[in-house]
């Protein structure tokens, strides 16, 4: 029997999943199981991983790619789509969202995405995600067909999941769960701003207090993994339970830290307890390059758009981010994540274009927001490139999906054709035929 304490936690998933409930619904349908195969014939087929095809051909067939190439014999009944002219790219990926769990940033009802306490590790943020979402559509019309979603709040939020932005139910739209252990790496020097009311002193004893309790639950987890498989009686524990993959290494922890002392901090924390680490946001990452590259750390960078976090960093410091990781060899990805949270992913291929701007060679910036989030999350057996045995998930696109011009012409999540219409082009066909009406009306 689970004891009022050990409930606790499991309410609060609960209590995550309910509140989705009332959210708003979108008026688009799910793309039908994919019932006969479909070539993609003509045109320049992006693989990501194996170079560029002109005039290529993508075969996919239950939901899965079967064919790239050049010469493609295609099975009877096959559905031949022309796409000369066109692109086809996988799916973008953004690699740090809260999409799903927040429709409305200013309304506290529609936000889902931290749960009370500061140590939370058995929250699954999958469950809580609303299907229904405007902001799928949104991200999905603009060819960003993968997320991952992550909860927030307190020291250990909880675990984040990869998401396809198609499907009736979560568990339809869930890729993996258990991408990562989210883990808010404290300060560890001191803040003197207006907005802070703690002095020094204080930031500093809260800072190892911080530390002190996160390095407790690992050492209760490791201990309870350990009378586990001695087949010894432990009492039941949920959030000890949820950290197990972590400490068996099949799940890394996400550490969200921008500065140098938080980053080596969470490195030599890694380190200690033997555990998988993924650094979030990475806004001083360049300048741990040697550390990160000698115990493998891939860096999610915490979106291009953002200020300079000092007086005396230079006004592009975010923009050449992700350049200055590529040049010194740091596996990383972009994400879109930022002020406006889920209703900005739609922009994540310009978050990769300003990278691009500011030195980022093209197709880096391409694969940094479709294989490397696939890669660095462990997904990139079935999503992130275009390749024979992986899952079709992918667009058709009229340019470089870089540029603000392209159009998404065909999206295929799983073989499954998506809608590509959404709230923002609703709207745009109404006030469009508003305005055409007006001035019908005005010259009769």
């Amino acid at each position: 029997m689970i004891s009022r304490k050990d409930m606790l936690p499991l309410l609060g998933s609960l209590l995550m999943l309910a509140g989705s409930s009332g959210l708003p619904a979108s008026d688009e349908i799910p793309g039908a199981p994919q019932d006969h195969p479909i070539a993609l014939v003509g045109g320049t087929v992006h693989t990501v991983s194996d170079g560029t095809i002109e005039k290529g051909t993508v075969l996919f067939d239950k939901g899965r790619i079967t064919a790239v190439g050049l010469q493609v014999k295609f099975p009877e009944g096959t559905e031949q789509v022309d796409v000369r002219g066109k692109h086809v790219y996988p799916g973008l990926f953004d690699a740090y969202t809260n999409l799903g769990l927040v429709e409305i940033n200013s309304i506290r009802a529609t936000r889902d995405e931290r749960e009370a306490g500061n140590l939370n590790p058995n929250v699954r943020a999958e469950i809580a995600v609303n299907p229904d979402s405007e902001l799928i559509p949104v991200a999905r019309s603009n060819g960003v067909l993968l997320a991952l979603t992550a909860p927030t709040g307190g020291l250990l939020s909880g675990k984040s999941a990869v998401l396809q932005l198609d499907g009736w139910t979560w568990e339809d739209l869930t890729v993996k769960s258990g991408a990562g252990m989210h883990i808010s790496w404290p300060s560890m020097s001191p803040v003197s701003d207006w907005w802070i009311e703690k002095s020094a002193k204080d930031q500093i004893q809260e800072r190892d207090k911080q530390l002190k309790l996160l390095e407790e639950i690992f050492k209760q987890a490791r201990l309870s993994m350990q009378a586990r498989q001695g087949k010894e009686k432990v009492p039941g524990d949920l959030r000890l339970e949820a950290m197990i993959p972590v400490l068996q290494g099949r799940q890394p922890i996400i550490v969200s830290a921008n500065s140098i002392s938080q980053i080596q901090s969470a490195v030599a924390f890694a380190v200690r307890q033997k555990v998988r680490l993924i650094i979030f946001g990475g806004y001083d990452a360049p300048a741990c390059s040697a550390l990160l590259k000698q115990h493998a750390v891939p860096v999610i960078v915490g979106s291009v758009y953002r200020l300079p976090r000092r007086r005396g960093d230079d006004y592009d410091a975010a923009f050449t981010l992700p350049a200055r990781l590529h040049q010194a060899g740091v596996s990383f990805c972009i994400a879109s994540n930022g002020r406006f949270g889920a209703s900005n992913v739609r922009n994540l291929p310009y978050h990769a274009a300003t990278a691009v701007a500011y030195g980022l060679p093209a197709e880096e910036a391409i694969r940094a927001i479709t294989l490397s989030p696939a890669q660095i999350l462990g997904v990139d057996d079935q999503v992130g490139s275009i390749t024979s045995g992986h899952d079709a998930t992918l667009i058709v696109t009229s340019g470089d999906p870089l540029e603000t011009t392209t159009r998404v012409e065909h999206a295929f999540v799983q073989g499954r054709q998506v809608e590509l219409s959404n709230k923002h082009t609703r709207l745009w066909q109404k006030y469009r035929t508003k305005y055409q009406q007006q001035r019908d009306a005005a010259g009769q």
